[in-house]
Order: C-alpha cells, then sequence, then structure tokens
C-alpha cells in the first residue's frame, strides 16, 4: 500500500533528509585512500549521533550505518575494517537517517583520486539519468515514466547495463514502502504518481552487463562481469505543482 504523506510528515522527512545533505558534506570530503570502509562508517555513525539520529540501516539487521560499495560492488557493501580504498576507487555511500521516527535515503558515488576516465563518465552518466529520473516524477505521470526516463539516459544513451534486481522504492515512515521504483522498463504495477509521495529512486549502473549475483556475505552486490558500478540516489516529495529533492547538496564535490 503506497503512503501518502501529510504536511507535517513531509516536514519531518525533510529535515531528517537535510540532515542528511549535511552528512554527506562533511563525510565525503575525509575520504581518501587508505582508509577502510570501517573507518568511512565510523565516520557517518558520529555524525548520526551528534545530531540525536539513528543510523536507519540498523532496523534491518544490517552491520553498519552505511552501505560501502567500492567498484564492482553494485550495492549494500558491509563496512569492514578489511576493505582498503585505493587511489582510483569508485565508492558508493548509501546512507539513511532515522530523525526523530522520520526516514532519509541518499546516495553518492565518491571518485576517489585520480579515476580512469571511463568511471569518470560512469559517474557522469549515473547522475544524468538521476536527474532524468527525477524529472520525470511529477504528479499525473505513472511509476514507469521515472524508469524509462532513467533506462533511456544510461543505456539508450551510454549503452550502460541498468541493474533491474534491485530498485528504488517510497520511503520516509519506513526504510522501504511501495512503491517498487524500477530503473528500467518492466512489467508489473504502475501506479499513477501523486501528491504526498515520498520517493527514493536510485539508478544502480554498471559499465558492463546488467546482471548481478549477492556475495557470500548474504548482502554485497555484485557484478556478474566484474566490471565497475555507480549508484547514485535522491528522496523526494510529490507536490501537486512540483517535486522536491529533499536531499540535495548540489554544492557537494565527489
Amino acid at each position: 500500500m503506497i503512503r501518502l504523506k501529510n504536511e507535517k510528515e513531509i516536514d519531518g522527512i525533510r529535515k531528517s533528509c537535510h540532515a542528511l545533505a549535511d552528512l554527506f558534506r562533511e563525510v565525503v570530503p575525509q575520504v581518501e585512500p587508505g582508509m577502510s570502509t570501517k573507518d568511512i562508517d565510523d565516520l557517518v555513525v558520529k555524525f548520526i549521533k551528534k545530531i540525536g539520529g539513528v543510523p536507519a540501516w540498523y532496523s534491518e539487521d544490517f552491520a553498519g550505518a552505511a552501505c560501502i560499495s567500492v567498484n564492482e560492488q553494485v550495492i549494500h557493501g558491509v563496512p569492514s575494517k578489511k576493505k582498503i580504498i585505493h587511489d582510483g576507487d569508485l565508492v558508493s555511500l548509501d546512507i539513511g537517517i532515522d530523525l526523530d521516527g522520520y526516514i532519509s535515503d541518499s546516495c553518492h558515488t565518491v571518485q576517489v583520486g585520480n579515476v580512469k576516465s571511463e568511471y569518470k563518465k560512469l559517474v557522469k552518466a549515473t547522475r544524468e539519468s538521476l536527474r532524468a529520473g527525477i524529472e520525470a516524477c511529477v504528479a499525473g505521470n505513472r511509476i514507469r515514466d521515472i524508469s524509462n526516463a532513467v533506462n533511456d539516459v544510461a543505456n539508450g544513451k551510454y549503452g550502460y547495463g541498468v541493474v533491474y534486481d534491485y530498485c528504488g522504492h517510497g520511503v520516509g515512515l519506513g526504510v522501504h514502502e511501495d512503491p517498487s521504483i524500477p530503473n528500467c522498463p518492466m512489467s508489473g504495477p504502475n501506479p499513477r504518481i501523486q501528491p504526498g509521495m515520498v520517493l527514493a529512486i536510485e539508478p544502480m549502473i554498471n559499465l558492463g552487463t546488467a546482471d548481478v549475483h549477492t556475495a557470500d556475505d548474504g548482502w554485497t552486490v555484485l557484478t556478474n562481469d566484474g566490471k565497475w558500478s555507480c549508484h547514485e540516489e535522491h528522496t523526494v516529495a510529490v507536490f501537486e505543482d512540483h517535486t522536491e529533492i529533499l536531499t540535495l547538496c548540489d554544492d557537494l564535490v565527489c
């Protein structure tokens, strides 16, 4: 069931989302070669505790405050002292904050040091596909309009693999709510976008195949061909006459 949010609920979600944008502004500049993904997660935990929030993922039995996925890891990377960041890596930070019961969700892929041009292009394409998806997320359209917009950029324009096994979703009062938001055209429910919807739109784009599999840890999702992936995400709120990007942080450099 899709939960339409009222003005009070959107205000609470907005506050959580603005805090998450501030978190990215503080943490991303500190990501550098030699750090472990656990070191990054510790920074995330410290920030969330400072603002009186709770990492949203803890409620899902995930061993970390952030999903930290590196290179061929697509999503759900488990923070580890053994996973070390190197110059040239792509590091996606997928983070949610529960602030007074209101959930925010966003992801940005950090380009660490001297990143090869082919990976910079992948990041550019993923961010462009996210913008296209958000532009299609307006009252009166349907969820599949978002899917088509993302796919038209990532696959149609750039020829990259668009992950179909995982998708965006409703968010705000829970970590994962209806509706599901595929990043490519798929059969199934195609609800109309309505005012009061709060949605997490999140393209997961692979340099090669769209096919993925789950690692032995039961969480980390990897590309089947070992080629690198990029993940970008914003939480948005739909109003009658506009759509607001609640996690917006245009000044973030990553």
